[in-house]
C-alpha cells in the first residue's frame, strides 16, 4: 500500500481548506460538490491517480439547517407510539403464555417503531379514487406493531390481536405478512429473506412499465422497501440494485434499518455495516441518507471544533455501538466518549442520564421525517435509507442491545414494570402480569383517523376488485387444434403461435406480458422484438447491429417483452410483479415467463413459493423441459424434476403436455380460471424443443385434457394380449412408437393414454380419498383416474421424462398392475435416442416392460417375454442409472 503523501506546503493547503469552507458558507454545499467534483475530473484526466471513496463520514446526510418541521402533534404521535410499542410487545409475549413455542418477535419492531410510525401518519397513501396508493414491503419480523397500530385504529379487536399466530380456528393473524392467509390486509409476503428487496425493485420497475405502456396514469406513487441491515447479506437483497438505477426508478425507496444485530449477534461487530451499505448503494448509483444520530447530537457535532466526536464516531466499530447500547450512560461516558480529552470535555458537565439520553436517528421522529421526506422527492434515481436504531430499543434487560435481543418472547413483571415506566405507559401494578393491552382515549383515536383519511384510508389494505378479462374463445386457436400433417415442430413453437395469437387479440392483447431470460432465440420467440418490442424505459439510442434484418432487436419506451438479460431470480421478481398486477395496480395483466425448465423452480424455488402467497395469476413456462429433450447440455441443464417441485405449492397448477391441442386447451383454460373467474392460482406449463408431427385433437378431450389424462386411442376389441401405455411430454411420443412395435412384433394390442398432468391427477385422487375419510358414511368420491380406469383391460405402463415420483403419484388410484418408468439420476449429454436408452424411457424400454407385466399376468409365454428381451435389446445387469 503506498504512503499517504506528506503535505509539502502547508500553507497552501490550508488556503485550499478556507477556500471550500468559503464556498459552502456563501453558496451552500451543493455548489462546493459541484466544484470539487470539476476538480477531481480535470485532475483524472491529467493523469492524477485519485483515490475513490463510495462512503462519506459517518454523519447524518441531512444537516440540522436543512430540515423542515414535521406536521401534526408530535407530542400526541409519541404518546401513541409509546402505546404501539407496548401492545406489540404484549401481542407476542400473551400469544406465548396462551401457547408455548408459538414465537414471534419484539425487538424488531421496537428498534423501528418510528419508521413505521412516520410512513403510516404522514407518507403511506392507500388506494382510493383519487391514488393508486403506495406499496409497502414491511420487513417481516416487525408485524405485531402494524397489528397493534391496527388495534389502535379499531380495524383489529381484541380477541384476534390476542390470536397472534393462532389461526387454524379461522380468527387469528398471520406470523408474518402473508396475502394468502390475510387476502385483505398484506400486499407482499416479505420475511423469506432477500426476497422483498428484490421484489420491491421489480415491483418498481413493473410500475413504469405499466405507466411508459399507458395501462396506468403516471402519478408520485412509491414502492418502500423496509429490510434489515443482516438481511442485507442475502445475495438476493443487493442483486437487483443496478437495475433500480440504471432504470432511474425514483419511485423505489429502501429503508434499511441498521440496528447492527444479526439473528444471533453483531451484523458486522468488526466494522461498520451502515459504511459498508452506503459504497455498494452509491456505487451501484442509488442516493443513499445517512439517518444515525438523533437531534441530542446536533449540539456536540456543532461544538466540536476539533473535530474529534466526528473522528470518534468514524472509528469506532459495530460491535462496540452494540455493547454501548446494552450498557448505561456511565459506560459510554467512560468508553466513548473518554477516548479522547477533547471528546470527554464535551460532555463532562452532562449527567449520565443526560448521556444515555443521547437517541440514534431512527428513533428521532424529525430526523426520520427528514429522511422520508427527500426520498419521496427523488428525482431520476431510487434512494437507499440507511437508519442507525438499537435493537430492543424500551426492553431495558429483557434484550435492548443485546445479542439475545431477537429471540426474546417473554418479558418478566419486573421488565414488563420497567418499560411501563419508561414510556409512561398507563397500567396499574396489579395488572402488569396480564400484559393487557392498552386502548386509546378518544383524542387519540380522532388523531389516528384524521392521518389515515388524509392519506387515503386504512393501511395496509389489499385489494382485489379487478375487471374481468374477455377471454377469447377456444376456436381463436383453430390451428394448433388441427392436424400438422406431415410438418414437424415443437410444443414450443406451439406455445409461440398461441402467444402471438393473444398478443394480436384486440381485447386482452395489451394485457399480455412476455418475459423471457436472454433466451428468446432459443424458444424461437425473436419474432416479438419487431412485432412488440422490448421494454426499455430509455428506447433505443443506438443502432442494432441486425437493423437491416426483419426481426431486428428492437427496444422502445412502450415495449411489451421483457428482456432480463442473464438473470432468472430478477425475471421471476418481474413475474411475480406482473401476476400481483390485477392487486396492485387494479389492472389485471397475464405474463408468460419461459426459461429453461431446470432454471425455474429449481433455481427460483423460493420465488415460486412466495408467488403462490402472493396470489399470483399467470403462466410459467418450462422450457427445453424433460432430462432428454436437451441432450447436448448435460447434468445442470436437463430437468427431470421440476413437476416434483412444482407440486408443492399448493395453488400452483402443473401441466406436461405433448401436443399443441393440449397446450391451447391448458392456456385457454388457465386464463379463463385466472382472468374471468379470478381464481388465485398460478400455472406451470412444460415445453420440449424436440420436433415431431401433432395429430387432431380427439373429439371430447377437452375435459381429460384439463384434469390430467385422457384416452388418445382405443382398441375395440381387446384381447387377452392387451396393455396401457401412459405418458406425458415428448416420452408419450415414444410410447405410441412401443405401441405399434408391440403390435408388430407380438400382436399385442395397446390403448394409448396422454397424462397432461399427474399433479392434477393425484391431488384430486387425494382429496377424494380425504372426502371418503371425513365422510365415511356418505356416498364415497372415486377418483377421476379410478373412473376412467375401472373397466380398462391390462396393465398400465406409465412412462415420463420425469423421475419415477411424477408418474408414482397416482399408483393408489389405478386399479390395473401399474409400471412406472421415468429419468431418475443426473443428467449427461448424449444423443436423445442413447439418453432414453440409458434411463429406460424410449419405446424399447416400454414395450419390455408390457411384455414383463402382461408375462405376470399369464398373458404371454416365457417364450415371447425372452424374445422379446433379447428383441428390445434389455440388459438385466446394466447398472442403475439413477446412480451411475
Amino acid at each position: 500500500m503506498k504512503d499517504t503523501p506528506q503535505d509539502i506546503d502547508p500553507v497552501e493547503s490550508q488556503e485550499w481548506q478556507e477556500a471550500v469552507e468559503d464556498v459552502i458558507l456563501r453558496d451552500g454545499p451543493d455548489r462546493a460538490h459541484y466544484l470539487l467534483d470539476k476538480a477531481v475530473q480535470q485532475a483524472r484526466a491529467a493523469g492524477a491517480m485519485l483515490p475513490f471513496s463510495a462512503t462519506t463520514p459517518y454523519q447524518n446526510t441531512i444537516s440540522p439547517d436543512d430540515e423542515i418541521d414535521v406536521p401534526g402533534d408530535l407530542e400526541m404521535e409519541w404518546r401513541i407510539r409509546t402505546i404501539n410499542r407496548w401492545n406489540a410487545m404484549a401481542t407476542v409475549v400473551r400469544a406465548n403464555k396462551e401457547s408455548e413455542g408459538i414465537g414471534g418477535h419484539i425487538a424488531s419492531f421496537a428498534s423501528s417503531a418510528a419508521l413505521y410510525d412516520v410512513g403510516l401518519n404522514h407518507f403511506w397513501r392507500a388506494k382510493s379514487t383519487m391514488h393508486g396508493g403506495d406499496l409497502v414491503f414491511f420487513q417481516g419480523h416487525v408485524i405485531p406493531g402494524i397489528y397493534a397500530r391496527s388495534f389502535m385504529e379499531g380495524r383489529i379487536d381484541e380477541e384476534t390481536l390476542t390470536s397472534f399466530r393462532q389461526e387454524v380456528n379461522g380468527k387469528g393473524l398471520s406470523s408474518y405478512p402473508h396475502p394468502w392467509l390475510m387476502p385483505d390486509y398484506w400486499q407482499f409476503p416479505t420475511v423469506s429473506m432477500g426476497l422483498g428487496p428484490m421484489m420491491a425493485v421489480y415491483q418498481a420497475r413493473f410500475m413504469k412499465y405499466m405507466e411508459n405502456r399507458g395501462l396506468i396514469e403516471k402519478s408520485d406513487r412509491k414502492v418502500w422497501a423496509f429490510l434489515g441491515d443482516g438481511e442485507m447479506d442475502e445475495p438476493e437483497s443487493l442483486g437487483a440494485i443496478s437495475i433500480a438505477a440504471r432504470e432511474g426508478l425514483d419511485n423505489l425507496i429502501f429503508v434499511i434499518n441498521c440496528n447492527l444485530q444479526r439473528l444471533d449477534g453483531p451484523v458486522r461487530g468488526n466494522s461498520k455495516i451502515v459504511q459498508e451499505l452506503e459504497g455498494s448503494f452509491r456505487g451501484a448509483g442509488w442516493d443513499v441518507i445517512k439517518l444515525l444520530w438523533g437531534r441530542g447530537w446536533d449540539d456536540l457535532l456543532e461544538r466540536d471544533t476539533s473535530g474529534k466526536l466526528r473522528q470518534l464516531m468514524d472509528e469506532t466499530i459495530d460491535g462496540d455501538y452494540q455493547t454501548f447500547k446494552s450498557k448505561d450512560g456511565a459506560y459510554i461516558r467512560e468508553h466513548f466518549f473518554g477516548k479522547y480529552p477533547e471528546t470527554a470535555e464535551l460532555v463532562k458537565d452532562w449527567t449520565d442520564d443526560e448521556i444515555w439520553a443521547l437517541r440514534r436517528g431512527g428513533h428521532d421522529v424529525k430526523k426520520v421525517y427528514n429522511a422520508y421526506h427527500r426520498a419521496t422527492h427523488a428525482d431520476g434515481q431510487p434512494t437507499c435509507i440507511l437508519v442507525k436504531t438499537v435493537k430492543g430499543y424500551g426492553m431495558g434487560s429483557a434484550g435492548e442491545g443485546q445479542n439475545i435481543a431477537h429471540q426474546s418472547k417473554k418479558m418478566q413483571v419486573d421488565q414488563l414494570k420497567a418499560m411501563r415506566d419508561r414510556f409512561r405507559i398507563p397500567i396499574d401494578d396489579a395488572d402488569l402480569e396480564k400484559v393487557p393491552f392498552v386502548t386509546l382515549n378518544n383524542a387519540q383515536k380522532s388523531y389516528l383517523t384524521e392521518r389515515r383519511n388524509e392519506l387515503g384510508g386504512e393501511f395496509p389494505k389489499r385489494t382485489y376488485d379487478v375487471p374481468k378479462l374477455e377471454i377469447p374463445g377456444l376456436d381463436k386457436f383453430k390451428k394448433e387444434l388441427q392436424s400438422s400433417g406431415d410438418r414437424e415442430f415443437s410444443s414450443t413453437m406451439a406455445f409461440v403461435r398461441i402467444l402471438t395469437t393473444l398478443l394480436r387479440d384486440k381485447q386482452i392483447g395489451k394485457h399480455v406480458v412476455p418475459i423471457v431470460p436472454d433466451e428468446s432465440r432459443t424458444f424461437g420467440m425473436e419474432g416479438l422484438f419487431r412485432s412488440v418490442g422490448i421494454y426499455n424505459p430509455l428506447g433505443q439510442n443506438y443502432t442494432p447491429q441486425d437493423a437491416d434484418q426483419m426481426m431486428f432487436y428492437k427496444e422502445s419506451k412502450d415495449g411489451q417483452v421483457l428482456q432480463e438479460g442473464i438473470n432468472e431470480a430478477g425475471s421471476m421478481a418481474d413475474w411475480i410483479a406482473a401476476a400481483t398486477a390485477y392487486s396492485t395496480h387494479g389492472v389485471p395483466m397475464i405474463p408468460f415467463y419461459i426459461f429453461y425448465s431446470m432454471f425455474g423452480f429449481q433455481r427460483v424455488g423460493d420465488f415460486a413459493w412466495a408467488a403462490g402467497d402472493s396470489r399470483a395469476r399467470g403462466f410459467l413456462l418450462g422450457g427445453t423441459a424433460g432430462r432428454t429433450t436437451l441432450n447436448g447440455e448435460g447434468l445442470q441443464h436437463e430437468d427431470g424434476h421440476s413437476h416434483v417441485i412444482s407440486s408443492t405449492i399448493p395453488n400452483c397448477i402443473s401441466y406436461d403436455p405433448t401436443f399443441s391441442y393440449e397446450v391451447a386447451v391448458i392456456v385457454q383454460h388457465g386464463m379463463k380460471r385466472m382472468y374471468q373467474d379470478q381464481e388465485d392460482v398460478f400455472y406451470y406449463i412444460t415445453l420440449m424443443n424436440e420436433n415431431y408431427q401433432h395429430p387432431e385433437m380427439p373429439t371430447g378431450a377437452e375435459e381429460g385434457i384439463i384434469k390430467g389424462l385422457y384416452r388418445m386411442s382405443k382398441t375395440s376389441r381387446p384381447g387377452k394380449k392387451h396393455v396401457n401405455l401412459m405418458g406425458s411430454g415428448v416420452i408419450l411420443c415414444q410410447a405410441i412408437r412401443a405401441a405399434e412395435m408391440l403390435k408388430e412384433d407380438f400382436g399385442v394390442t395397446s390403448d394409448i393414454w396422454s397424462a397432461t398432468s399427474f399433479t392434477e391427477l393425484a391431488r384430486d385422487g387425494q382429496d377424494a380419498l380425504r372426502h371418503n375419510r371425513l365422510n365415511p358414511l356418505g356416498e364415497e368420491r372415486v377418483p377421476y383416474v379410478s373412473q376412467l380406469m375401472q373397466n380398462v383391460k391390462g396393465p398400465v405402463i406409465a412412462a415420463t421424462d420425469y423421475v419415477k415420483t411424477f408418474a408414482e403419484q397416482i399408483r393408489a388410484f389405478v386399479p390395473n398392475r401399474y409400471t412406472v418408468l421415468g429419468t431418475d439420476g443426473y443428467g449427461r449429454s448424449d444423443s436423445r435416442e442413447n439418453l432414453r436408452r440409458f434411463f429406460e424411457v424410449d419405446a424399447n424400454h416400454i414395450a419390455a416392460a408390457a411384455m414383463v407385466d402382461l408375462h405376470r399376468e399369464g398373458a404371454v409365454s416365457d417364450k415371447d417375454l425372452t424374445e422379446a428381451l433379447k428383441k428390445y435389446d434389455i440388459d438385466g445387469g446394466k447398472p442403475n442409472p439413477r446412480l451411475s
